[in-house]
C-alpha cells in the first residue's frame, strides 16, 4: 500500500506531535556506563514534541540544587550559547544562532524541521559577536558590557593561548591579538584554517580548546545530517574532533564517528579530553542516548553505521561492518535526546562538598521525545578520572507547568570566583549558581 505524503499525514494528525509515539523508559534509564537501550521505533513522522520558547516571566528564575542559589549574571542578551572565562576573570559570551543553510531542510521533512526549530526558538538570527561580561566589584552580576569581537560568522567555542584568542567560527578558525583587560578587539583576524561549513552546514556549531600546553588546538566537527541521509561525500571531515598543530595550521582526525561533539574539557586527575556528544535521532523517544566520553587517540565512536558501540543503525546505507567492528562504546549516557552541548569539570569551584569532582553538563533540552528531557544542567559525579553513580540536577524548572521553555541551558563554566556560569540562550540570559548563603 502507497504511504501518503508527509504533509497529508501531519494534517490527518492534526498538529506535529499527534501521531508520535511516547517513551516506554525513563530517562534515568538511559543514563549512567550501561544505559538500557531497547528496540529502535522508526514512525512514519518522527516524533515532534516541541516546548515552545517564551522566555522567563519578570522575577522568574530556574530552580537552583540544594545548598546553592542562582541569579542573573547579565541579562538582556541576543541568544548566548558560549562561554569563556579570561585568565583576568573577563567572561566572554558567544552571542550566535545558526548561519543561513540554504541547502539544509530542503523537501517536506526540510520543511517540518524548520516549523520545529523555529518553534524551539533555534532560528533567530545571528548577532554573531562575542561580548565581554565584566564583574569588577565581584558582586555576582556583570556592570560592564562591551562588544568584544563582531562581524563574525555565527562563533562559537573561543580559546586563549599566551596573548593569541580563537574563535571558532562556522566555516573558520580564526586567531586574534589579545592583551590582558582588553574590552574589545579591532584588528582583522588571522584564518588559521578552513572547517567544514557551506550551505548545508548542518551541525553548524564549532568548538575550540587548547592543549594543556598550548602546542595543539582541538575543534569539534558536526555531521551534516542525521544518519548520513545526505550522503557520505557531504560528511568529510564532519562528525569528528580534529587536531590542529598551532604553529603550523596542519591538522588531522584526531577522533571521528561523533555525531555532533559540543563541549570540550580536560578531565583534571587522568588529563584526557572529554566531549559531550548528541547522538541520532527518529528512532524512537528512548534511543539513543545522549553521552559523555573520554576521546581516544584514533578512535571511532560508530556514527553513522552503529550507536553506542556496535549496535548497527539499519537506516544507513551502505552498511560499514569493518568500522562497526572498530567502534568504541562512550563512557557515560546522560539521557535520550536531551541535546547535552555544555561540558566543563568542577575544578576550581566553590559550591557544596557534593559537587567537587565530576562534570557540570548543559542540556539544551529535547524535540524528538516524549515527554520531554534535558532542560537543566546536570553534575555528573566523578571517581580517580572516571564517571560514578547517578547524576545530580543542578539547575531545573526551565519547562513551565505549560512545557513552554523559559529557558535552555547550553555552555557552562567554572568564573574566576569559583561559580558556575550557564548560557541560557531562550531565556538571553547568563545565569550564575553559587553556593548559598
Amino acid at each position: 500500500m502507497r504511504k501518503p505524503p508527509l504533509v497529508l499525514v501531519i494534517a490527518l494528525c492534526g498538529g506535529l506531535a499527534a501521531c508520535s509515539e511516547t517513551s516506554r523508559l525513563q530517562v534515568s534509564d538511559g543514563t549512567g556506563p550501561s544505559p538500557r537501550l531497547p528496540e529502535p521505533n522508526k514512525t512514519l513522522i518522527p516524533t515532534m514534541n516541541i516546548a515552545p520558547a517564551i522566555g522567563w516571566p519578570p522575577g522568574a528564575k530556574p530552580v537552583a540544587a540544594t545548598g546553592t542559589q542562582v541569579a542573573a549574571f547579565a541579562a538582556d542578551l541576543d541568544h548566548p550559547r558560549w562561554l569563556y572565562v579570561l585568565p583576568n576573570g573577563d567572561v566572554l559570551v558567544a552571542e550566535t544562532s545558526a548561519p543561513p543553510k540554504p541547502e539544509d531542510g530542503k523537501g517536506i521533512r526540510g520543511w517540518v524541521m524548520k516549523k520545529v526549530m523555529g518553534r524551539a526558538g533555534a532560528r533567530v538570527p545571528s548577532a554573531n559577536r562575542i561580548t565581554l561580561l565584566r564583574d569588577k566589584d565581584h558582586d555576582g552580576v556583570a556592570e560592564t558590557r562591551t562588544v568584544f569581537l563582531q562581524n563574525l560568522n555565527s562563533p562559537f567555542g573561543m580559546t586563549l593561548v599566551g596573548k593569541d584568542l580563537y574563535v571558532a567560527d562556522t566555516d573558520r578558525l580564526l586567531r586574534f591579538h589579545y592583551e590582558s583587560g582588553d574590552t574589545q578587539i579591532q584588528s582583522p583576524p588571522i584564518k588559521v584554517i578552513d572547517l567544514p561549513g557551506g550551505p548545508l552546514n548542518h551541525h553548524w556549531t564549532k568548538n575550540v580548546i587548547a592543549s594543556k600546553d598550548g602546542s595543539k588546538l582541538y575543534v569539534t566537527v558536526g555531521s551534516n545530517s542525521n544518519v548520513a541521509e545526505n550522503g557520505m561525500d557531504k560528511e568529510e571531515g564532519r562528525a569528528a574532533i580534529w587536531e590542529v598543530d598551532r604553529a603550523t595550521g596542519q591538522h588531522r582526525i584526531f577522533a571521528s564517528g561523533l555525531r555532533n561533539p559540543n563541549g570540550m574539557a580536560w578531565e583534571p586527575r587522568s588529563g584526557a579530553l572529554w566531549t559531550a556528544v548528541n547522538e541520532r535521532d527518529e528512532i524512537g523517544s528512548d534511543l539513543v542516548p545522549d553521552y559523555i566520553t573520554s576521546v581516544k587517540d584514533g578512535a571511532f565512536y560508530g556514527w553513522p553505521f552503529s550507536y553506542y558501540g556496535q549496535h548497527v543503525d539499519i537506516r544507513v546505507e551502505p552498511q560499514n561492518p569493518d568500522l562497526v567492528a572498530k567502534a568504541i562504546a562512550p563512557d557515560y549516557a546522560v539521557g535520550p535526546h536531551t541535546a547535552s552541548l555544555g561540558l566543563t569539570f568542577a575544578e576550581g569551584n566553590k559550591l557544596p562538598a557534593q559537587f567537587k569532582e565530576g562534570a557540570f553538563i548543559g542540556q539544551h533540552g529535547s524535540w524528538n521525545r516524549k515527554p520531554h528531557s534535558g532542560y537543566k544542567v546536570i553534575f555528573v559525579p566523578f571517581s580517580a578520572g572516571k564517571p560514578v553513580g547517578n547524576p545530580v540536577d543542578v539547575l531545573s524548572g526551565f519547562l513551565n507547568d505549560k512545557e513552554e521553555a523559559m529557558g535552555r541551558p547550553v555552555g557552562v563554566v567554572i568564573d574566576r570566583q569559583g561559580d558556575l556560569l550557564v548560557a541560557d540562550d531562550v531565556g538571553n540570559k547568563v545565569w550564575r549558581v553559587s553556593a548559598a548563603r
